[in-house]
């Protein structure tokens, strides 16, 4: 088993151990994707290998706190029925494990209360980058696993990110040692 770690800044990274590749993107769905991709395509054989997203969350949901392993993620800044009505489909919704949990991931920074209850109807966490991951993983074949931490809840603490990071990171950190213990 080999294990591709894909984050969006290196603070978030910041305890991914030393031996793991790392890909930091930066933020966005965009940059995300195409830093993915790029990854990817470098690999002569990608059998084997599962791509580990990680990263800060909002909470959509007051009782939402700790670590989370979404099930699904939304691309929610599409207007997937506009699309669907013009007979494509918009891919806007992807399994990407068998948690209850739903990541929304659009490229808005999410501080507004209206946005946030909005997206609470259909997610419990809201990121700018997961989908584009998985999505780019999965166009390629690749098992992808999306591992978020809470760091605000979606409204004007978001803007306390840079000081909330680094617990989130050394949190995620640890979760990648174990899993990396229990899977060899």
């Amino acid at each position: 088993m080999h294990t591709l770690v894909v984050a969006a800044t290196a603070a978030e990274a910041a305890h991914v151990p030393a031996d793991l590749p790392l890909v930091v993107t930066g933020l966005g769905k965009t940059a995300a994707a195409v830093a993915t991709a790029r990854a990817l395509a470098a690999y002569d054989d990608l059998s084997g290998l599962t791509v580990v997203n990680i990263g800060t969350a909002g909470s959509l949901r007051d009782e939402l706190t700790g670590l989370h392993e979404p099930g699904v993620v939304l691309n929610h800044d599409i207007n997937a029925d506009i699309v669907r009505s013009l007979g494509y489909d918009p891919e806007e919704r992807l399994v990407v494990g068998e948690s209850d949990v739903v990541l929304a991931t659009g490229d808005v920074f999410v501080t507004d209360p209206l946005v946030r209850d909005r997206l609470a109807l259909a997610a419990h966490l809201v990121d700018m980058e997961g989908y584009a991951v998985a999505f780019a993983a999965q166009s390629f074949g690749v098992p992808v696993r999306l591992v978020k931490h809470v760091s605000d809840a979606a409204d004007e603490s978001a803007m306390d990110w840079p000081a909330m990071v680094e617990a989130s990171a050394l949190v995620l950190g640890v979760w990648l040692e174990e899993w990396l213990s229990a899977s060899c």
